[in-house]
């Protein structure tokens, strides 16, 4: 199938955009039935006042003791106590240097 430019316009601003050739592909190869209804800079402005999903904001920290250095840390996730919790160098030499 064909693909060309097509102008649509911007249901928030009104503003008149080109929906490209290759972003027609690309949202048929995603499956994607619908044509944007917002122009790339409604649509950036959107997503960042609704966050995103992209940016959470600062990460939940919680200190922790690690297991074989016994140094204070802090960590991602709230240690249960019932698995060990590394700092993150003894981590690195946990994990083999697989990260």
């Amino acid at each position: 199938m064909a693909f060309e430019d097509k102008t649509l316009t911007c249901v928030e601003c009104g503003a008149d955009f080109t929906f490209e050739a290759g972003e027609q592909e690309y949202f048929a190869q995603k499956g994607f039935t619908n044509e944007p209804r917002r122009c790339p800079t409604c649509r950036a402005a959107r997503r960042a006042a609704s966050g995103g999903g992209y940016d959470r904001g600062p990460r939940q920290m919680y200190p922790a003791v690690c297991a074989q250095c016994g140094q204070d840390t802090q960590v991602p996730f709230l240690p249960r106590g019932d698995r060990p919790v590394y700092c993150s160098d003894c981590f690195s030499q946990q994990a083999g240097g697989r990260r």
